[in-house]
C-alpha cells in the first residue's frame, strides 16, 4: 500500500482511466471512486482533515470560501488535460469532505446516447418547457448537454445557460451560446431566469428547477415563447408534475395547471441500469409528451390520477413509462432479469409483461 495520498491530479487521472463518475474524499476513509454506480475504495491510506483541506485549497475558486457549518459550496474545476469537474464540499463533524464529479464533454451526439428517437425530435421545439428528470447520477447532465449541442449544431439561435456551477462548456457553432454562473455572473438561478427575457434569447438551459422561484421563472419564460430546458431531481414524469404543482399554494394551482398545459413540451425521466455485458450502464427512459390527452389531465379536465396510464398508452406518439422502457431493455438482452426487477416500479407487471410470472411462481 502506498504511504502517500496521490495528488488531486493523479486521483482524477485515475477516475477517468477507470471510467468512474465520482471521487469521494472523506476524512477517515481512503479516496473512494464510484464506477458504474458502485463505490470502490482505493488501496490508499485514510485521508486526514489536513489533507482534505489541502485538496480543497487546490481547487477552490478565489471568489469562494471553504464551507462552514450549514453552508455547502458548489463550483466547477477544470484543466485542459483532464477535463471539467463539478465539485461539492461540505463539513461533517467539523471536517471538510469533498465530492468531485467528472463532467463528460459533449463527444457523443444525441443519437449515440441510446435514447428514444422521440427525445431527439424535442430539439426541433421552438418554445415550451422540457424537463429532464431523474435521481443523482442518472445522466441528466449528459442528456441536457447533448440536446443543447444538437440545437447549437443545427440552427441559428441565441442560447443562454443559467448554471450553478457551469459544467459542460459549449462553443458557438450555428448558435451563439452565453453561459452564466451563480456567484460569478448572477446572484441566483432565479435571478438569471428573470433577466433572460430581456436578453433576446431563444433557448434557455436552467441547470435545475429546485424551488418555487426557479419553477415559476421557467414556466413564465416557456409561456412567453422561449424554449426552456431544465432538470429536476424527481423519479418519473408523474412525480415531476406533482412536485411542480405542490411547490405553489393551493390558490395558485389553477394558474400553474394552465401554464403547464400550455407551455410544457415534454418530461424525460431517466435511470441508468447495469449493462448485461458488464460494459457500463444503459439508459432506461420514460417520456411524457404534451398530447391532447396529457393536457386534459394537466388542466384538470380529466383526473390527474390517470396520467400514468395516459403515458403508458401513448406509444403512438412516442411516449413510454420507465417500466415499459425497462421491459424493452430486458427483452433486447441489454439488462439482466434481476437488475431489471430492482428498477421497475411494479415487479408483478414486469413479470407479466415478460412472461415470467407463471414460471417463477
Amino acid at each position: 500500500m502506498s504511504q502517500e495520498t496521490p495528488t488531486l491530479e493523479e486521483m482524477l487521472e485515475r477516475l477517468l482511466k477507470v471510467g468512474g463518475s465520482d471521487l469521494h474524499l472523506k476524512v477517515g476513509s481512503p479516496p473512494t471512486y464510484r464506477i458504474d454506480g458502485s463505490l470502490q475504495r482505493a488501496d490508499l491510506p485514510s485521508l486526514t482533515a489536513d489533507r482534505t483541506e489541502q485538496l480543497l485549497e487546490a481547487m477552490l475558486p478565489a471568489h469562494l470560501e471553504r464551507p462552514g457549518p450549514g453552508h455547502d459550496i458548489d463550483f466547477s474545476w477544470g484543466r485542459s488535460d483532464l477535463g471539467r469537474f463539478r465539485v461539492n464540499s461540505y463539513t461533517q463533524r467539523g471536517s471538510v469532505n469533498i465530492v468531485v464529479r467528472s463532467v463528460p464533454q459533449v463527444t457523443e451526439r444525441l443519437p449515440d446516447l441510446g435514447l428514444p428517437q422521440a427525445v431527439a425530435k424535442l430539439c426541433n421545439a421552438q418554445s415550451g418547457l422540457i424537463v429532464i428528470a431523474g435521481p443523482t447520477g442518472a445522466g441528466k447532465t449528459t442528456t441536457s448537454a447533448a440536446i443543447l449541442d444538437e440545437i447549437n449544431r443545427t440552427r441559428p439561435a441565441s442560447i443562454i445557460t443559467i448554471e450553478d456551477p457551469i459544467e459542460v462548456l459549449h462553443t458557438d457553432q450555428q448558435s451563439i451560446v452565453s453561459q452564466r454562473e451563480v456567484g460569478l455572473d448572477i446572484g441566483s438561478l432565479a435571478e438569471g431566469m428573470q433577466s433572460v427575457v430581456r436578453q433576446d434569447c431563444d433557448v434557455v438551459y436552467l441547470a435545475e428547477m429546485r424551488d418555487r422561484a426557479t419553477i415559476e421563472e421557467a414556466l413564465v419564460a416557456a409561456e412567453t415563447g422561449h424554449l426552456v430546458i431544465t432538470t429536476m431531481y424527481t423519479m418519473d414524469a408523474v412525480e415531476t408534475v406533482h412536485r411542480i404543482l405542490d411547490s405553489f399554494p393551493p390558490y395558485l394551482e389553477r394558474r400553474i395547471r394552465q401554464m403547464l398545459g400550455t407551455s410544457l413540451t415534454a418530461i424525460v425521466a431517466q435511470r441508468l441500469l447495469p449493462s448485461n455485458d458488464g460494459s457500463g450502464r444503459v439508459p432506461a427512459v420514460e417520456l411524457m409528451l404534451n398530447t391532447e390527452a396529457t393536457r386534459d389531465r394537466l388542466l384538470g379536465v380529466e383526473p390527474m390520477d390517470t396520467l400514468y396510464e395516459t403515458i403508458a398508452e401513448g406509444g403512438f406518439y412516442g411516449m413510454q413509462t420507465l417500466d415499459q422502457a425497462i421491459v424493452q431493455l430486458y427483452e433486447a438482452g441489454r439488462v439482466t432479469f434481476s437488475d431489471a426487477l430492482m428498477y421497475v416500479a411494479s415487479p408483478r407487471e414486469f413479470k407479466l409483461a415478460t412472461g415470467s410470472l407463471t414460471s417463477m411462481g
